[in-house]
């Protein structure tokens, strides 16, 4: 063990660590990506998609609206509170 620089301490130590139920800290080189960024990120392109599918809503509203007005039939109009009437 000594040739690999293990010592009977380092035993000790990861034996107690373990015991109390710690994480080992991790090896490697650290990562470079910011959390915030990726977040940032995937919350743009959530909103890009929502905005597209508002924008089509809208228009799907506004062609349902020109059909009624063609066919004669009366839209029910929303009272303050949002409910239909």
């Amino acid at each position: 063990m000594r040739r690999e620089g293990l010592y009977s301490s380092h035993l000790s130590s990861w034996r107690k660590e373990r015991d109390r139920g710690l994480i080992p800290k991790k090896r490697g080189p650290k990562s470079r990506r910011d959390p915030v960024v990726d977040e940032i990120k995937r919350l743009r392109c959530e909103n890009e998609r929502l905005q597209r599918r508002l924008q089509q809503a809208e228009t799907i509203i506004d062609v349902q609206k020109k059909v009624s007005a063609l066919l004669g039939i009366p839209l029910k109009s929303q009272e303050s509170d949002g409910s239909v009437s």
